[in-house]
């Protein structure tokens, strides 16, 4: 504070005309202008003036209204990747209505002050990627609306503090590559009920493994522990985790044999590589069973054979047996009171509130939030503690469907932004958050204000929707004149851009491993879709197009269950060119679809409704692009060139029952690849299963999916 003052008398000394005229939030920025020594970027701060009077023009600075303020006061700091090299200085604690602090990928130094959790409206700190040093102040669970904390890649040290059970309301917990050591304390894990990601890879942690680990029931993505000194048997309780999570425990000393309870059936062996004492599947260390003959084993025998030869007596049986009748009854009236209790409460809610925006409140639920998810749109926004306007009145309603997904309205209207694509689906654009995230925004239109309900129970059966083959929904915007779907940014186009490429040619950037790869997770979505997912979900319009791929070519399918969405607003999204209001005028026009002949032949029939054998159908039809490398969705019945077939489905099935030579019907991009023909030719077969004209007659996804996992591996 000393240092504020200083800095305060000092530009008042320097100005011969002093106006007070800025405030006391700008004042302390300008602290952090100081503490910075190094600004390789002059432009970083060229805007920070201190004649202004307000520093909510600033660069990297955001601005709000609060309620009993006069003036705007500073709710952001984002100078992420700046290179500044400095201090982080004790005034920004000053900033009592700061939220984001994101100083990541600079060159900070020293210790984190404790003065700055002072700005008790902080809720996410982005430090990662500097030089900082010294613990972990204690007190920065004083902070009570915490949810984001990533000190990632510094070189902080000390041990995990107990006093981290007071984050309650803490979703991501990241400080990998630091110098963090000792044993993590056991204890505080089943308070953090919200948290969604932990991260304490590549530290100096040693001691055992908490079992409480297992009571993270919101964790999602990795549990990762690697590249520590965890010693001792892996807990079993870890088996607890939601099956969506993936361990990550390389590198470690760990021992004993692997369990092969809950989620741990779904990891593979890299999740364990690099422990020399553990064993048991997945890796292909067997465990070694203790000698028959051995002295614990000899002692045992004797009581064992006692017991077998005495036996149970007879009154025992009658009363064991009793017991069981009795507990299967009551099990039995339990389901029956649950099942009335849940009917009870259909009109009910979780919280007791009513609509959003409405003062009414109505009956809480005997069972409440039985299925995880709140009964009520108001619920989810109460859990965002952001306000709205309801449903079908005249404001805006932003709901956050992934409570580990944190940003802001005002993020959104004044990220940058640029269009993606646009169909009769709606316009597709990136917009970058003020954290750096890019996410996609999808435009749905303006219409169908009356069915907000309708939209809204849409948007929670797809936001449940968790698989990594397919795109997450984060959020949801809905107001009378706007429809916004808030998702991942998948960053490397689609699977159709990277067969042809973008002008259209063949692209040789694919192999066949990678086909398979992609051919693979498709088909595990798919199957996630028909058979796991909360509706069942039916795609109906599986295409190249719309399985995006990342940098490593995983795929994700996306735009499901869009076609419902638009019924419900009953407008054509595409038919007004604004953006949150306006924000993107200027959209160029963009070219009709061409013909979808990914479609089943039962499609064409009138009237007629999507179903699973569709998707089915769909997915050879994309197989068949795979091997072929010839688009059905360039094709004419008459013509016929290097990247296309007429009747792409007729024309292989025609070279099959000719035996043409399969160098004639596969794309010549994988005639190199001479190891993967009798791949090749596996995925053909499972392509034709699924493109039978007869619906009954094709595979179930899950099928498909299961047989495409045995081929190559």
């Amino acid at each position: 504070m000393k240092l504020f003052l200083l800095l305060f008398l000092f530009l008042q000394l320097q100005n011969p005309n002093p106006s007070f005229s800025l405030s006391s939030d700008g004042f302390s920025l300008l602290a952090l202008k100081s503490a910075v020594d190094q600004i390789p970027d002059a432009s970083t701060f060229s805007d920070w003036n201190e004649n202004d009077t307000s520093p909510c023009d600033w660069s990297g600075i955001s601005c709000m209204n609060v309620t009993g303020f006069s003036d705007p006061r500073v709710v952001g700091i984002a100078l992420a990747g700046k290179n500044l090299r400095g201090y982080i200085p004790s005034e920004l604690g000053t900033l009592l209505f700061l939220r984001r602090l994101n100083l990541h990928s600079n060159r900070f130094y020293g210790s984190i002050p404790v003065q700055l959790f002072n700005a008790s409206s902080l809720h996410s700190i982005y430090l990662y990627g500097n030089n900082l040093s010294g613990p972990i102040p204690p007190s920065i669970c004083h902070l009570p609306r915490l949810q984001n904390l990533d000190l990632s890649k510094n070189s902080l040290s000390g041990t995990l503090h107990r006093d981290l059970e007071n984050c309650r309301q803490l979703q991501r917990l990241i400080i990998s590559a630091n110098r963090f050591s000792g044993q993590i304390p056991t204890g505080i894990w089943p308070k953090l009920e919200d948290l969604v990601q932990l991260d304490l890879s590549a530290n100096n942690f040693n001691g055992s493994i908490p079992a409480d680990l297992g009571e993270l029931k919101s964790l999602s993505g990795t549990l990762n522990l690697s590249f520590n000194h965890f010693s001792g048997e892996i807990p079993k309780s870890l088996g607890k985790l939601p099956i969506t999570v993936s361990l990550d425990l390389r590198n470690n000393n760990l021992s004993g044999e692997i369990p092969q309870t809950g989620s741990f059936a779904n990891q593979g062996p890299t999740a364990f590589l690099n422990n020399p004492s553990l064993c048991g599947f997945p890796l292909q260390k067997a465990c070694q069973n203790p000698p028959q003959n051995s002295p614990g084993n000899q002692s045992r025998e004797p009581e064992s054979e006692a017991n077998t030869k005495k036996g149970l007596k007879p009154g025992l049986i009658i009363l064991i047996s009793v017991a069981d009748a009795a507990g299967v009854a009551i099990i039995g009236l339990v389901i029956v009171y649950i099942y009335w209790k849940k009917k009870d409460s259909k009109n009910c809610s979780c919280t007791g509130k009513g609509k959003l925006g409405g003062g009414e409140r109505v009956k809480i639920c005997p069972c409440p939030c039985f299925t995880g998810f709140p009964s009520t749109v108001s619920e989810s926004e109460s859990e965002k503690g952001d306000g709205g306007g309801g449903g079908g009145g005249g404001g805006g309603n932003l709901v956050v469907l992934d409570k580990g997904f944190t940003f802001e309205l005002d993020e959104l209207l004044r990220a940058s932004a640029y269009v993606l694509g646009k169909s009769r689906l709606g316009i597709v654009y990136k917009v970058v958050l003020g954290n750096g995230v890019p996410v996609a925004v999808r435009r749905l239109g303006e219409g169908g204000e009356q069915r907000y309900k309708e939209f809204s129970a849409e948007m929670q059966a797809i936001g449940r929707v968790k698989h990594p083959n397919i795109v997450r929904l984060r959020a949801y915007y809905w107001a009378p004149d706007e429809k916004l779907l808030i998702c991942d940014f998948i960053s490397n186009g689609n699977l159709a851009s990277a067969l042809r490429g973008r002008s259209g040619q063949p692209s040789a950037s694919l192999s066949w491993s990678t086909r398979l790869k992609i051919a693979k997770g498709t088909a595990s979505g798919l199957a996630y879709l028909h058979e796991c997912s909360p509706r069942k979900f039916v795609h109906g319009d599986i295409k190249p197009s719309n399985i995006l791929l990342d940098a490593n070519f995983h795929p994700y399918i996306s735009d499901f269950g869009l076609s419902r969405l638009i019924s419900i607003t009953g407008n054509d999204p595409t038919s007004s060119g604004g953006f949150m209001g306006g924000a993107l005028p200027n959209i160029k026009p963009v070219q009709p679809e061409r013909a979808n002949n990914y479609r089943a032949p039962e499609a064409l029939v009138p009237a007629s409704r999507p179903t699973q054998k569709w998707d089915a159908y769909s997915f050879g039809v994309v197989l068949l692009e795979l091997l072929t490398g010839k688009s059905p969705e360039l094709s004419s019945p008459t013509t016929s060139t290097s990247t296309t077939a007429p009747d792409l489905v007729r024309w292989v099935r025609k070279g099959f029952e000719e035996e043409n030579p399969l160098s004639e019907m596969v794309d010549p991009m994988l005639l190199q690849e001479v190891h993967a023909k009798k791949e090749v030719l596996a995925v053909f077969h499972v392509a034709l299963a699924c493109t039978e004209g007869d619906p009954e007659v094709r595979p179930r996804m899950k099928t498909v999916s299961e047989n495409l996992d045995r081929i190559g591996s």
